[in-house]
């Protein structure tokens, strides 16, 4: 009985060793640094070696003739078109939740990506290891602004407390990097549609408490955009809006959300922060119906609830697309009622109804977009956010950099052309020469206002049947596309 004790014993032993020895190589995998084939020496869980993205070099500019992918054929940031450096124009941001968030997952599918630095774990210390890589991103990209939610940039917390303190860690470990590399936020926002709590919507909820919780999250989320010099701060409201009216007080909802924005006007202008608040229209998904629908009837509700002087808006591509309307219309209607404040760059794919969230590579597209930018005059302190993200089936850290490169390109070719339409003044001719009628005394009193019907029945009668011209449709897309 004593050698079957000694080796039942000598077994245990050898088992508790066994474990110990799997722990530490455990704990070894999590804090692996960059160069996968390097050996881990351990130290804190959110410690990381050398580069994460060691085989990427600075982004530079090398013309139109270059073949190297990982270069820039058309943005060249100090470049002066129309006046501006190309970088003043474009005021590029990198997205945090696609870029660093983004996992491949569809409603079919499982998540396809996992860059070398994920742990899988969703712990403060891989947030900040997350947040050193996204630093570094942006740096070799050469961006030097971000945008972000507070949900995707450090993990919820059991309660309000816990969580708000999870993030306060992660913003001074980005306000550290941000004095290393004068890289500021574009803009923040609160994430107020993931978590189950707002399956109702965040200030459109029937629950008090629901309403009363957003409160608090964007109250936080607007200090903290403060806190880290942001320029302007989003409201998304993918849950404001309905299923069925069969259960919804639609005056009720609308009048909440309108006392929510006021709230959020009022704490903007008591803590201090000075950036521009902007709504993002989007008609459905994940709502069937979502109440900034677009550009118009945002503005009929800012006008209705007295917040003109308070907003502007952030348009995004994909969502113009998905309310019936070209990216190129949702900027014009911004613009010409004061109300442009930003652009989420991004396209949808024609053959899809949903919101895909493709990086722009329509030149057309990108120059009718720059268009309305010129005659903005800009964006700031707006810019051009990535909201987009990679493919499902585009899995290589590369492909990070290669997607960014292409949508600023494309951009930046954009403006090029419009710079071109521009010089050669032949497009806007001809739409002077379309509304020239206008130019006449009569034109003159009607755009003033003073067109009474009874005047203008008497020209009638005085010039009788109108001679209509034509519209030269076909003239102005030649014109339009010799530019491309």
């Amino acid at each position: 009985m004593k050698c079957c004790s000694e080796r039942l014993l000598l077994l245990l032993l050898l088992l508790l060793a066994s474990s110990s020895l799997l722990s530490v190589v455990v704990a070894a995998q999590q804090t692996c640094p960059a160069d996968l084939d390097s050996k881990c020496d351990g130290g804190a869980p959110d410690d990381w070696e050398g580069e994460f993205f060691p085989g990427v070099p600075k982004i530079k500019y090398e013309g139109p003739t270059s073949k190297n992918p990982l270069a820039y054929k058309w943005y060249n940031k100090e470049e002066v078109i129309l006046g501006k450096k190309m970088k003043d124009w474009m005021r590029f941001s990198v997205a945090f939740w696609h870029t660093f968030r983004g996992t491949g997952a569809d409603p079919f599918g499982a998540p396809t990506k996992v860059w070398p630095w994920e742990d899988g774990t969703n712990s403060l210390a891989m947030a900040k290891r997350r947040m050193r890589a996204h630093f570094e991103f942006m740096e070799k990209l050469g961006v030097d602004k971000w945008c972000f939610h507070d949900r995707d940039i450090a993990p919820d917390g059991k309660t309000l407390e816990e969580t708000n303190a999870n993030l306060d860690e992660i913003v001074e470990l980005a306000k550290q990097l941000q004095g290393e590399t004068n890289i500021k936020p574009l803009w923040g926002t609160a994430q107020l549609f993931m978590h189950p709590r707002y399956m109702h919507g965040a200030a459109t909820s029937p629950e008090v408490k629901v309403y009363a919780y957003a409160a608090a999250q964007v109250k936080k989320a607007l200090e903290v955009t403060h806190y880290l010099g942001g320029e302007n701060y989003v409201f998304w409201g993918g849950r404001e809006g309905y299923q069925t009216l069969l259960n919804t007080d639609l005056k009720r909802e609308l009048d909440h959300l309108a006392n929510f924005l006021q709230a959020a006007v009022d704490y903007k202008k008591k803590i201090g922060f000075n950036g521009t608040l902007l709504i993002e229209p989007k008609p459905q998904e994940p709502t069937k119906h979502q109440y900034d629908w677009d550009v118009a009837t945002t503005f009929a509700f800012l006008q209705k609830y007295g917040l003109t002087g308070e907003f502007k808006i952030n348009v995004e591509c994909n969502h113009a697309t998905l309310s019936g309307h070209s990216c190129h219309h949702e900027l014009e209607t911004a613009r010409i009622n004061g109300l442009l404040g930003n652009i989420d760059a991004n396209t949808g794919d024609p053959q899809v109804g949903w919101d895909t969230d493709q990086f722009m590579t329509d030149i057309a597209e990108a120059t009718l977009v720059m268009s309305t930018v010129v005659k903005n005059g800009g964006l700031a302190p707006g810019g051009f956010n990535f909201d987009a993200k990679l493919r499902r089936e585009s899995t290589d850290v590369e492909d990070l950099f290669l997607a960014h490169i292409s949508g600023m390109d494309t951009l930046a070719r954009g403006l090029r052309n419009a710079a071109k339409l521009i010089e050669d003044g032949s497009l806007d001719a001809l739409v002077r020469k379309r509304y020239r009628s206008f130019d006449s005394e009569m034109g003159a009193l009607i755009e003033a206002g003073k067109g009474d019907f009874e005047a203008l029945e008497k020209k009638v009668l005085e010039w009788g049947e109108p001679t209509v011209p034509s519209g030269k449709q076909e003239l102005a897309e030649i014109l339009f596309h010799s530019a491309l």
